[in-house]
């Protein structure tokens, strides 16, 4: 049997060990930026950016871009919400 190096190894007992914090903070710090950002994109219907904020992994950086600056921002109100009218002669 071969031994493994621990940079490879998941049970690494070492400066590696150091790394794996930092690796599952950044992890979460993304995936929540990114589904946050995706919600946001695809509730104003701009598929270009649900797209690129989909395809394109930076760590965070294109979603708070998006979330600061891109996106749509309402009053109060939901966005594209268009009254619903009911006809009494649809019976």
């Amino acid at each position: 049997m071969h031994a493994f190096s621990p940079i490879y190894s998941p049970f690494t007992t070492g400066l590696m060990s150091i790394f794996i914090p930092f690796i599952l903070v950044a992890a979460l710090w993304t995936i929540v930026l990114k589904g946050y950002a995706l919600w946001y994109a695809a509730r104003a219907s701009q598929k270009a950016w649900f797209i690129a904020l989909l395809i394109v992994n930076t760590f965070g950086i294109l979603e708070i871009v998006y979330l600061i600056w891109f996106r749509p921002k309402n009053d109060g109100q939901r966005a594209h919400e268009t009254p619903v009218t009911v006809s009494s002669s649809a019976r």
